[in-house]
């Protein structure tokens, strides 16, 4: 806690003594800490707060003020030290009055005298040129009543100088209480007033005795000549003579007293002089004051005495101020136009703005200079919005970089949804799409994106100050708030409503210009050719990408928001709602076409490592792509507030869903271009086989390659997937972001994938089916085997056998990619057997009996075989071919062939475990 200071003490004052309105200086120690310290300064008990000048904590300078006691303390009152005391005094002197008439060392203007107390300069009429004080004793006014005294001296008055005066009642009125040695000394003093007129009029008398005595001289010799003469000879020589003296005297005169007199004029016409100077000194100094204020920027000043100069002398004859109050118009004049200047300089701030508004309008200023500024800042807005286009598309075309914040985007040259996806390691169905950000992707922001921020700051940060002046334009409050202002308040309010729609235009054509110079850089294709070369001039060597819009969407939003939040009419900001909206609708158009870009190269991403089921990484990436190019659209899908619906309009729907198609059959035409690319085109290198899945033979991790057949296996499996999970997926994803037309894109795409999933199904059997049907007949006639001429059936022949062991290759394989196409694929390799080994059978002239046992021996084996895989067509082709043959008639035969189905059946139990529905269930478990 720092210690609280002393109190202050008062230790000399410079002058101690002297009458009021005295400068002094006090001298002491602890008189404050700063000028806010000092709260209070009393000498003799007055107090002169008010003229005090604190200049150090041990120094102050005041004036003395009009003190009642004639000796008092100086004493010194501060905030930090409390009330203080007083080592010296100071005396009150009483001035002395000195009268027009008295003799003094100074000039003492009869017309004009100083009054100290009001700072001003107050005339007196001639009636009071007379002695302040006649009886030189003390005033002592009474409280007698003014009626009173004009009852007790009717018709008489006080004043000395009058004729009426009566000096009963100047005693009563001015000396009621003056005691009897005050009146006796006043008596004196009136004799001595008296003494001293008459002593001056006799010294009048004494200087001028010479002149009396030689004009006395003059008379008596002419009066002695006349006498003496008495002749006309003498009187004309007398006349002669005194008109000599008379004019020898007047002579005498004019030389004694005109260098007197000529003084006395000079003197006069000096103080003339300098009473005009004095009385109307502000006129004569008004134009040096007006041009050192100007240059300290003090037009307040200017314009106040601008206005009480004009109001003095505005429309006065005299040709002196005529020609000092023309100085001043002039000055004024000059002041106009350099206030006008300043008005329309740009950049200023509103305030500013405003200041030269108020002055221009104090001054008279012609015209409308409020209109004036509007219309400036109008022109300088949209001369910015060109001058900013013009550098960024000169520094474009000459390949310069700008220097802008780096944006984290997901791309490095076009952000690309599967830019991330792995290329080792498989996907599993439903994991989440990986598209971590990394610092080492950040990239420039390209010249357009940069160019739309800078264009939008710089409109959102000057239309507001547009904005607000207009603003205050139309309320008026431009202009001080006072009865004189009250009709230029009006006026402008009436100037406002007739240019209402002019605002208006200005407002649309820097939303226009703002609009169209986003549109020359991102949507040229919106303008017109003549536009396009106004606020065109990009290089657009390709256009950005749906990531770059959405962010320069965003910015407009923001843009839009600000402006709204002003206040501004929506029909003037419409255009822009309009701009956001085809903006979003070229994002999603830009999007989805990359997104269709990037699936037609998966294929390069196909890794064909297989799962448990069969199924690669392809289908869930092209999910995630999907997804991922719908959550980026998210925020562009959504509808801020006053924005419309992206889809309301029937072309845009048309053209989503046209390139919705578009992508789907584009991953379709991915699948199949892997399915049926040849051999030699196929990087196997990598490939592997999950260890979960069964793997009979070991074909494929031993070969490490992928035959023909297997990818289209590997391809069946895929669009298995799609058609009953991955296109419901992305249909329901369609439909939560709010596309239009679901149901038509899903049923195209399962139309399509149904096409090819059946050609590559055709393909494989043709594969597959092909070679077994191709070698049941040259089977059954090997060794020149005849059906008329046969041996008796001794089992099942090796055509047969070997046939099954073909068709339990396939199953293998089937079912090592995927244990779900097993019966789909068995089923038709199984009924293109059936239908093969009925036409042979059919194509059979006649069987022995013999041939007739051994041809139904093998077609019941092969049925019986392939049971659970039997279909209508099947079946119907098995009862055709043993239809064909002859029927068995003896119980020996049907005996024997039971006894051999079932020699047949446990010999190739092992091969034949495949067939059986109960071990397809464990295995499948």
């Amino acid at each position: 806690m720092s210690r609280a200071r002393q109190p202050p003490l008062v230790t000399g004052i410079s002058p101690n003594e002297g009458i009021s309105w005295t400068k002094v200086t006090i001298r002491g120690e602890n008189l404050g800490t700063g000028p806010t310290d000092l709260i209070g300064l009393t000498i003799c008990g007055h107090n002169c707060l008010l003229t005090a000048e604190w200049m150090s904590a041990s120094k102050i300078v005041c004036r003395v003020g009009q003190a009642k006691n004639d000796k008092g303390d100086i004493i010194v009152t501060t905030k930090s030290g409390g009330k203080g005391t007083s080592t010296v005094s100071f005396k009150l002197l009483k001035p002395e009055k000195i009268g027009i008439l008295d003799q003094s060392a100074v000039w003492v203007d009869e017309m004009n005298y100083y009054d100290m107390r009001t700072d001003r300069n107050k005339g007196i009429p001639p009636l009071s040129l007379r002695p302040a004080n006649p009886l030189g004793i003390e005033i002592d006014k009474g409280r007698f009543p003014q009626k009173d005294l004009e009852s007790l001296c009717p018709g008489m008055s006080a004043d000395f100088t009058s004729e009426n005066f009566s000096a009963a009642w100047y005693l009563i009125e001015n000396h009621s209480t003056t005691s009897f040695d005050q009146l006796k000394t006043a008596v004196v003093n009136l004799k001595k007033q008296a003494n001293k007129k008459n002593e001056g009029s006799l010294a009048y008398v004494k200087g001028g005795l010479s002149t009396f005595f030689e004009a006395q001289d003059a008379l008596s010799a002419i009066h002695q000549k006349l006498e003496a003469d008495g002749t006309e000879k003498v009187e004309g020589s007398m006349t002669q003579k005194l008109e000599n003296v008379l004019n020898r005297a007047s002579n005498t005169a004019d030389t004694l007293f005109q260098e007197v007199l000529g003084r006395k004029d000079k003197a006069d016409s000096t103080r003339n002089a300098l009473n005009v100077l004095q009385r109307f000194k502000f006129l004569f100094n008004l134009p040096l004051n007006i041009e050192r204020n100007i240059q300290k920027g003090d037009y307040d000043v200017v314009i106040n005495d601008y206005e009480k100069a004009k109001s003095l002398f505005g429309k006065t004859e005299v040709q002196v101020f005529k020609k000092y109050y023309a100085e001043v118009e002039t000055r004024i004049e000059a002041l106009r136009e350099l206030l006008l200047d300043k008005l329309l300089e740009t950049p200023s701030t509103l305030h500013d703005q405003k200041r030269y508004i108020r002055y221009l309008s104090d001054l008279h200023a012609p015209g409308d200079p409020a209109w004036q500024c509007i219309g400036a800042q109008h022109q300088w807005i949209l001369q910015l919005m060109h001058n900013c286009k013009e550098s960024y598309v000169k520094e474009q075309k000459g390949n310069a970089l700008l220097h802008s914040p780096m944006l984290d985007l997901d791309s490095d040259v076009r952000p690309s949804p599967i830019g991330h996806l792995s290329q080792t390691a498989s996907l599993k169905r439903g994991s989440s799409f990986q598209s971590g950000r990394d610092d080492a992707w950040r990239y420039k922001a390209p010249q357009q994106v940069v160019f739309v921020e800078k264009l939008t700051k710089l409109v959102v940060s000057q239309l507001p100050n547009f904005w607000k002046l207009w603003v205050s334009y139309v309320n008026g409050s431009l202009f001080s708030e006072t009865a004189e202002k009250s009709g230029q308040m009006e006026r402008s309010k009436k100037n406002a409503r007739q240019r209402q729609n002019d605002f208006k235009k200005m407002i649309q054509e820097v939303m226009h210009s703002l609009v169209k110079l986003i549109r020359g850089a991102l949507l040229p294709f919106s303008l017109r050719e003549g536009e396009l070369r106004q606020y065109g001039g990009w290089e657009m060597k390709s256009e950005l990408s749906g990531q770059w819009l959405t962010h320069i969407i965003q910015t407009v939003r923001l843009s839009s928001e600000s402006l709204t939040a002003l206040e501004i009419p929506n029909d003037m900001l419409q255009i822009i709602q309009d701009l956001i909206l085809d903006l979003r609708v070229r994002c999603i158009i830009v999007t989805l076409q990359h997104t269709a870009e990037d699936i037609k190269r998966l294929a390069e991403k196909e890794d064909w490592v297989v799962d448990n089921e069969g199924l690669t990484s392809l289908p869930s990436q092209f999910e995630q792509c999907i997804i991922h190019s719908l959550q980026s659209l998210k925020t562009v899908l959504d509808c801020k507030p006053g924005e419309a619906s992206v889809f309301q309009q029937q072309k845009t729907q048309e053209d989503v869903c046209q390139l919705s198609i578009g992508i789907m059959q584009g991953f379709i035409d991915c699948l199949e271009q892997l399915s049926t690319k040849p051999d030699g085109d196929i990087d196997t290198s990598h490939l592997s086989v999950d260890v979960s899945s069964p793997d009979l033979f070991g074909s494929i991790h031993e070969e490490s390659s992928l035959s023909s057949e297997q990818r289209l296996l590997i391809a069946l499996s895929n669009c298995r997937y799609l058609e009953r999970h991955t296109f419901l997926n992305i249909a329901e994803h369609f439909e939560k972001h709010g596309f239009q037309g679901v149901d038509k894109i899903t049923q195209v795409s399962m139309e399509s994938l149904k096409e090819l999933d059946q050609r590559l199904f055709e393909m494989y059997i043709e594969f597959k089916a092909d070679p077994i049907v191709g070698s049941l007949e040259p089977g059954i006639y090997a060794g020149y085997f005849d059906w008329k001429d046969c041996l008796i059936p001794t089992g099942v022949r090796n055509y047969l056998k070997e046939a099954l062991v073909n068709i339990i290759a396939v199953h293998a394989e089937v079912f090592t990619i995927s244990k779900d196409l097993v019966p789909r694929v068995m089923s038709r390799v199984v009924e293109a057997v059936s239908e093969e080994l009925s036409r042979l059978m059919q194509c059979v002239s006649s069987f022995s009996k013999n041939g007739a046992l051994q041809a139904k021996l093998e077609i019941c084996a092969l049925r019986d075989t392939v049971a659970i895989y039997l279909t209508p067509e099947s079946k119907s082709s098995f009862k055709q071919a043993l239809e064909a043959l002859p029927q068995l008639s003896s119980g020996t035969d049907r005996k024997l062939l039971e006894e051999l189905l079932n020699k047949f059946k446990s010999s190739m139990h092992l091969q034949l475990t495949c067939f059986q529905a109960s071990s397809s269930a464990m295995m499948k478990t």
